[in-house]
């Protein structure tokens, strides 16, 4: 297989006891979630009562990223060929906005800054690209020579990317106006463990600021690793006896992580101390209408997720969604 179908096919092919391991650590925890779109409690007031919980997005799409900005709107990356989807949240109708590079080169995470660029994650492509959502149009692309640009959360001063095969995280600074400028690869050290298969994946800032969260897939059963930015030394966040051996997409919200657990078809939640060096299980979200999502994003009282189906074998006919769940 070409290196984007083996990247995919390990990504579904995450063992079945690592997840049912993880699964057993957060057993008394997990609940079925609020299905949005039925209207709230009696008595309460809701302005997205009415807004969609589960929208379709293009036949043969291939979602993995999503982002939303400070508009509602959700933007959605396609695996297949790159090309960047928009969705009202409001309707759930949407189009493509951005045309893509074409097949190998897909967008796989997104974040949105408020200029209204997208920063996004190359994924086998070996590249990280900027994209205008106002026109369309690809701003820049950056050759890392990646061998898995997998996700991306903005710093003041930097976007951060993540390489799922190889012990290494792409800065691009970013100016006061949040232009891109040049783009460095930071080496990852300290406790950081490589696996021989995917390892790294979602990616997020710690509740301070100080310092990066990253999915480690491979260490210790699937764990969380703190990363100083300025060395690239890893420590691993204290999750107890939490386990996240199919953590995907973060998000962070205050001091509460939410963590995809794409494979197990939930979002284990916990809440973290400022630093981010120790973590506390909050709840497991898990919903009917999950197709093993991949990654979040908030608007309102809400999570938004993309089902990626990584399950199944893509064709230019598979139907792909995007679901809505309560936030803790």
């Amino acid at each position: 297989m070409a290196l984007a179908d083996r990247s995919f096919a390990r990504r579904r092919l995450l063992t079945t006891a690592a997840a049912l391991g993880g699964a057993a650590l957060l057993g008394g925890t997990a609940h079925a979630a609020e299905t949005p779109g039925q209207g709230p409690q009696k008595g309460s007031k809701d302005p997205q009562k009415h807004w969609p919980g589960r929208f379709p997005l293009p036949n043969g799409f291939q979602p993995e990223g999503i982002a939303i900005g400070s508009a509602p709107f959700a933007y959605f990356g396609s695996l297949a060929n790159g090309d960047i989807y928009r969705a009202s949240l409001a309707t759930g109708r949407g189009s493509v906005i951005s045309k893509g590079p074409g097949a190998g080169h897909p967008s796989v995470g997104l974040k949105i800054d408020r200029h209204g660029r997208l920063f996004v994650s190359g994924g086998s492509g070996g590249d990280l690209r900027t994209v205008d959502v106002r026109t369309g149009k690809i701003e820049k692309t950056y050759a890392v020579g990646g061998t898995f640009v997998n996700d991306v959360i903005l710093t003041p001063g930097a976007a951060w990317f993540t390489d799922s095969f190889a012990p290494r995280l792409y800065r691009l600074a970013l100016d006061r106006h949040g232009r891109p400028g040049a783009v460095r690869a930071v080496p990852l050290g300290g406790d950081w463990q490589q696996g021989a298969d995917f390892t790294a994946n979602g990616i997020e800032r710690t509740p301070d600021g100080s310092a990066l969260l990253v999915v480690n897939a491979f260490a210790d059963g699937g764990t969380l690793m703190r990363v100083d930015p300025r060395t690239g030394a890893a420590t691993a966040v204290d999750l107890g006896a939490a386990r996240i051996p199919n953590g995907d997409g973060l998000l962070l919200l205050g001091r509460t992580l939410y963590v995809v657990q794409q494979q197990q078809n939930a979002i284990d939640v916990f809440r973290l101390n400022s630093a981010g060096t120790k973590g506390a299980v909050i709840t497991r979200i898990t919903d009917p209408r999950f197709r093993i999502p991949t990654t979040a994003a908030a608007w309102g009282d809400r999570l938004y997720l993309p089902n990626a189906r990584f399950d199944v074998e893509p064709t230019p006919d598979t139907e792909y969604d995007a679901v809505a769940v309560r936030q803790v």
